[in-house]
């Protein structure tokens, strides 16, 4: 017989009593846990509402004590004005179309260059591998000098090219796609092969469909990289046309607009995301 037997014989009401004291101790350990979040939920919150509020109205009214919470009827006005200083849709265009074409071609090299990686046997594979994480130990800014001769001497600076081209072979989506592809079972794979299906087969059909979680952690973590991209764009662009986002409003305070495309990217691959930064982690 347990504790909880032998008190409910000797003495029948302290049960119930104890359930509703366990009951509020939960509830109370909830509710502080739920106030907690909730206060860091705004805190994380707040400077988004901040910045569309300050879209819609006068700088200088954000900046009056008290200053406004209330949206205001700025907004088309702002707008107009930031046009006219950057051209904001051509500027709009170029990060979009960038970063979009970017994402796309990086994520396969990346997922190629992973699953050889990962998947196949051969003489140097390790110190490839090694070389790839050595060199994200690189900064960026090292590499700018001969990367602006290089395009100079082949004329391609001021085009989409010279923008997109030198990051491709990302070093960490490949890290982070072979640390995924790593778990892949092999015993798939060889089935696949005594069934007479090509590698690239294999590939395409049987290992990328499931790799949907990695794959979008992947593209967001190369999405915004290329987003936020402000150094090589601002070296390699040598007129208004070919800025980008962070180029065009370097001297501006701030655009609200500019966050747009990078939450919308992130909201629309939100639920593959964590359980592909976990599937990477746990391996």
């Amino acid at each position: 017989m347990n504790v909880i037997e032998k008190v409910t014989l000797n003495n029948p009401q302290a049960l119930p009593s104890k359930v509703k004291t366990r009951k509020k101790k939960s509830l109370f350990r909830q509710s502080g846990v739920y106030l907690f979040l909730g206060l860091f939920a705004f805190i994380s919150i707040f400077p988004f509402y901040w910045m569309i509020i300050g879209a819609t109205n006068h700088s200088g009214k954000m900046f009056t004590s008290p200053p406004t919470l209330l949206p205001g009827k700025e907004f088309m006005s702002n707008l107009s004005h930031l046009n006219e200083a950057v051209g904001i849709g051509r500027v709009l265009f170029n990060s979009v179309f960038v970063s979009f074409l970017f994402v796309i071609l990086a994520l396969a090299i990346s997922t190629a260059a992973a699953y050889v990686l990962a998947k196949f046997e051969f003489k140097g594979k390790k110190t490839i591998f090694t070389a790839f994480l050595l060199s994200m130990m690189i900064p960026g800014q090292a590499t700018m000098i001969p990367l602006f001769k290089m395009m100079s001497d082949f004329h391609l600076l001021n085009t989409y090219f010279a923008l997109i081209a030198p990051s491709l072979c990302f070093p960490f989506a490949i890290f982070l796609m072979r640390q995924n592809l790593m778990a892949f079972p092999n015993e798939l794979m060889e089935s696949a092969r005594l069934d007479g299906a090509s590698e690239l087969r294999i590939f395409l059909s049987i290992v990328l469909p499931s790799m949907k979680p990695a794959l979008a952690a992947t593209a967001i973590f190369l999405f915004m990289s290329q987003w936020n991209n402000f150094m090589w764009p601002l070296v390699a662009t040598t007129s208004s046309e070919m800025y980008t986002f962070p180029v065009a409003i370097a001297s501006l305070m701030g655009v609200t607009i500019a966050t747009i495309p990078m939450i919308i990217f992130f909201l629309t691959l939100q639920r593959h995301f964590i359980s592909g930064m976990l599937g990477s982690a746990l391996k």
